[in-house]
């Protein structure tokens, strides 16, 4: 009896999803656990692996909306003769001795009868180098938008997997664009159709440019407006200076990377202080649910990551158990994992506060709006030396505007201000975060 892929359990509050992608194509044999399809709900895409090895038949089309429990496909047994072509590919020793972590991976496996055409000679390798299932969604479409060969490309990640900035160090170092002369006669067949005559030419310039809405478009434009109708949205402002934090980050940042292995950057910080100030303003660390409040002990601290897919919020969980540098770790796990498009689900659930930093765009003020159903959302700014009044005196400091958005059904103003100049006192004091004072 053939096996089947289905959708899995995704996470909270979430139900469907949209088939964005096959990544093995119909009658491909397929390895156990080799990814296979991309399922893209309204928090990210999740890749969805084979449960056994045999050959992939299409249940459904991509682009189709699918419910959890639904089968995508069909494994049928492979063919006798067939074992060898669906073996896990040998490792492979390290290529680069300056990046021990670094391995090139084998070719995914053929089928006997394309194991017998890829003997004879051809022009080139093929253009998907046989790591097309080892891809995420974004390095592969990296890699298609510039014509790379996987095979040529040293992978970083886990198992020699190739992520983001492989390609892009890859093209900084100068890879020469494909030949036409040098394409196979498989990237001949499929190569586009010639572009509609530019502007230049002499064609028509069009007046616009349509393009269909994602899921995560759709679902963060829901989520957005539903924040706007459900809670009555407040914000309340400060300014921080930040001779103190900069002062001490500067004068360990080198020794905090070397012992801990990662860069002392400004999110733990806020996020240490953040914490802080929720154990003495509980309120802005709860929620509405239905007539009830239901007060948190534990923080769940979401960090708003920018990515080309839009804004994603994973979570860094217990975070009020973290120092600084497991914080820094955790931060810049998931922050990776975003730019890759492979945070899971469970990584994006569960958060009780928000903190967004639209320094990092240039912003100078905004008002963050809600992440449903949160209570608090803490925006950070640009720093920029601004004059100030100290002891009298007109000084140049290193000035941040800090906002605090929060629902005011159950943050009453008062709360939301001291939380705001607690935040402030303690950035301003880095000192008083490590004695928790």
């Amino acid at each position: 009896m053939s096996a089947t892929v289905t959708v899995p359990r995704l996470a909270e509050s979430i139900s469907e999803a949209v088939l964005v992608e096959w990544l093995r194509e119909d009658g491909a044999l397929v390895r156990a656990d080799e990814p296979v399809a991309v399922l893209e709900t309204d928090k990210a895409a999740v890749e969805i692996a084979a449960p056994e090895s045999g050959v992939i038949r299409h249940r459904r089309q991509a682009g189709d909306h699918v419910k959890v429990g639904d089968v995508l496909a069909a494994l049928e047994p492979a063919p006798a003769g067939a074992a060898d072509a669906i073996a896990p590919p040998p490792a492979v020793p390290a290529a680069s001795q300056s990046r021990k972590a670094a391995r090139v991976a084998a070719p995914a496996p053929q089928p006997p009868k394309a194991a017998a055409l890829a003997a004879t000679p051809a022009p080139s390798p093929p253009s998907d180098g046989g790591l097309a299932p080892t891809l995420s969604p974004a390095v592969r479409r990296l890699i298609e938008e510039n014509q790379l060969s996987p095979g040529t490309i040293t992978g970083s990640g886990p198992g020699g997997r190739i992520l983001k900035e492989d390609v892009l160090r890859h093209l900084e170092d100068g890879a020469p664009p494909p030949s036409p002369a040098a394409a196979s006669p498989a990237e001949a067949r499929t190569a586009p159709a010639p572009a509609a005559p530019s502007p230049a030419d002499g064609g028509p310039e069009p007046d616009e440019r349509v393009v269909p809405m994602s899921r995560i478009r759709q679902r963060i434009a829901e989520r957005l407006v539903r924040a706007q109708h459900t809670a009555a949205i407040l914000t309340t402002f400060n300014e921080v200076d930040l001779s103190g934090v900069l002062e001490l980050r500067a004068r360990h940042k080198e020794s905090f990377e070397k012992r801990h292995g990662v860069r002392l950057g400004f999110m733990s910080f806020f996020t240490r202080a953040v914490v802080l100030a929720l154990e003495e303003v509980p309120e802005i660390n709860a929620e509405i649910r239905g007539t009830d409040i239901v007060y948190r002990r534990r923080v769940h601290m979401g960090v708003a990551v920018g990515t080309e897919r839009g804004l994603v919020v994973p979570v860094v969980r217990d975070a009020h158990r973290m120092g600084f540098a497991g914080i820094e770790k955790e931060i810049e796990r998931l922050a990776g994992k975003a730019r890759e498009a492979t945070l899971t689900l469970d990584e994006l659930s569960g958060g009780t506060f928000t903190i967004s930093n639209g320094g990092v765009y240039g912003s100078l003020l905004s008002t963050p709006i809600l992440n449903p159903p949160q209570s608090g959302i803490l925006g950070m700014h640009k720093i920029e030396k601004r004059p100030v009044v100290v002891n009298d005196q007109v000084v140049i400091r290193p000035m941040m505007y800090v906002a605090l958005s929060y629902d005011h059904r159950l943050v009453d103003g008062e709360q939301a201000v001291t939380f705001l100049v607690r935040v402030k006192e303690r950035l301003e004091d880095p000192g008083r975060m490590m004695l928790d004072v």
